[in-house]
C-alpha cells in the first residue's frame, strides 16, 4: 500500500500520540521512582548475622530483623535496615564477606551478630575474637558505628568454654567501644521453660520470641543515632 502524504501525517500524528501516552502513563512510576530514591537516601543499618538473624525456619518479614525495620519506619527514623545474615555462617565467613558488604552499603550503623556458629563447632575461640575485631575495626574504619551482639553455650560445653565465649563480645567492645547487646536471648533462652519460645529444633527461637529479641537490641541500638 502507498502512502500518501495525508496518511504520513495521520500516523505520525497517532505516533505521537501514542508517544504522548506513554509519556503520561509513566509519570506515576517516575514519582514513585524519586520516593523510592528518597527512602534510599535514609542511612543504612546493615546486619551480618546467622540463622538467628535470618529468619531461619520462619515466616518471611516475622524475625527481629524484620521487625526493627518496621519499628523504624514506624518511628519515621530516617534509617533502613539491610540484612545480610546467612545461615549456618561462622564469624569467618562473616569476615570473609564484610569488606564487600561495607563498599555495596555503605552503612552508618552495623550491627554484628556473628560467633554463635564458632562455639556450636567447638571452634577456636581466639579465632573468633579476632574475627570479630577485624570486622569491628573495618566498620570503624568506613566511619560505621558498631553494635555487637553477644551470644551464650549451654554449660554443657564446658564452663571454662561458655565462660570465655560469653567474655569475647564484651573484651571486643571494650577494646574498640563498639556497642554491645550482652546476650541477644535474654529472656528467651534463660527463663525457668524455655521451650515454648524455641522451634521444634530447640535451637531456633520461634516468632513469638523474635519481638524479645528486638527488645534486647532496641535500648543499645537507641544509642548509637545521631
Amino acid at each position: 500500500m502507498r502512502c500518501t502524504n495525508g496518511t504520513r501525517r495521520g500516523l505520525l500524528s497517532q505516533g505521537l500520540l501514542i508517544l504522548l501516552l506513554a509519556v503520561l502513563l509513566t509519570l506515576p512510576t517516575l514519582s514513585q521512582a524519586q520516593s523510592s530514591a528518597a527512602r534510599s537516601g535514609a542511612e543504612t543499618v546493615l546486619v551480618v548475622g546467622d540463622s538467628l538473624s535470618a529468619e531461619y525456619g520462619l515466616k518471611r518479614g516475622s524475625g527481629w530483623v524484620a521487625l526493627l525495620d518496621e519499628k523504624l519506619q514506624a518511628e519515621k527514623l530516617a534509617l533502613t535496615v539491610v540484612n545480610a545474615s546467612i545461615s549456618g555462617d561462622t564469624s569467618s565467613g562473616g569476615r570473609a564477606r564484610f569488606a564487600a558488604l561495607l563498599s555495596q552499603h555503605k552503612p552508618s550503623i552495623v550491627i554484628i551478630e556473628l560467633g554463635a556458629n564458632d562455639a556450636l563447632r567447638g571452634l577456636a575461640l581466639d579465632a573468633t575474637k579476632q574475627n570479630l575485631l577485624a570486622m569491628t575495626r573495618a566498620a570503624q574504619k568506613a566511619k560505621a558505628r558498631v553494635l555487637l551482639v553477644g551470644m551464650q553455650v549451654p554449660p554443657n560445653y564446658g564452663a571454662a568454654y561458655s565462660a570465655t565465649f560469653a567474655g569475647l563480645f564484651p573484651q571486643v567492645a571494650k577494646t574498640t567501644k563498639a556497642g554491645l547487646v550482652p546476650f541477644l536471648l535474654t529472656n528467651v533462652a534463660d527463663i525457668a521453660d524455655p521451650s515454648p519460645l524455641f522451634q521444634r529444633d530447640r535451637i531456633h527461637p520461634n516468632e513469638t520470641a523474635h519481638p524479645i529479641m528486638l527488645a534486647n537490641v532496641w535500648p543499645e541500638l537507641r544509642k548509637l543515632f545521631k
